[in-house]
């Protein structure tokens, strides 16, 4: 989701239907955070909430971290816009959070990983190749603009990957499985691309050119 700040590709409309430079296409500016999310907003429990990395893990094991060790981790914060597929753009925003480089140097993948699929709550998912999880941007965020993320947002944690449609990164995270194959997560299930960069408007699976999708 999102892009970083000062990319010059591209051009939108902001909200008055003016013309915004770098912009994806069919994209507009937003004022405000609008709450997009599918589904109702769970109940933060921090004593039974555990972040959990397994699947395809280079030690063949599963790590889990409580919500205390994994917001203890070392944390960056990234400057960042966020493009939602339903054509509105939040520009400039500062994001706080867990690198998710961080989470692979200490759970690392096996060898012949490709994929991820970030698990969030109520079974939701989204599919991200490996490149785009270890992009220099992508974050696990907890804040938002030096202020904690409500919970309408995604507290206590959600993916950020600026360079993709905002539904790449979950609300609501709760772990993530390392793949050795591309899988279709929630949204990519049900119609959306299966990459989604905003740059090439890849919003739907109609849209999918070979390669772009998992194989049959």
């Amino acid at each position: 989701m999102g892009q970083p700040v000062g990319r010059e590709s591209g051009e939108g409309h902001d909200s008055a239907g003016a013309t915004q430079p770098g912009l994806p296409p069919g994209q507009r500016v937003q004022r405000g955070w609008p709450v997009t999310h599918y589904g109702p907003v769970p109940k933060f429990r921090p004593e039974r909430w555990e972040f959990r990395v397994f699947g395809a893990t280079a030690d063949g094991g599963k790590h889990c971290w409580s919500h205390e060790e994994f917001t203890a981790l070392p944390h960056t914060t990234v400057v960042a816009d966020l493009h939602c597929v339903t054509k509105f753009s939040m520009l400039g925003a500062e994001w706080g959070g867990i690198p998710a480089r961080t989470i692979l140097d200490i759970a690392p993948p096996a060898d012949d990983v490709t994929h991820v699929m970030v698990w969030a709550e109520y079974g939701f998912s989204s599919n991200l190749r490996l490149t785009d999880f270890t992009a220099d941007h992508t974050l696990f965020a907890t804040h938002k603009d030096g202020e904690l993320l409500t919970a309408e947002h995604g507290f206590p944690l959600r993916l950020i990957v600026p360079h993709l449609y905002a539904w790449k990164g979950p609300k609501w995270v709760r772990g993530v499985e390392y793949m050795t194959a591309d899988r279709r997560g929630f949204w990519e299930e049900r119609g959306y691309h299966n990459i989604g960069d905003p740059w090439r408007e890849q919003r739907y699976s109609y849209q999918e050119g070979p390669g772009d999708g998992p194989e049959l």
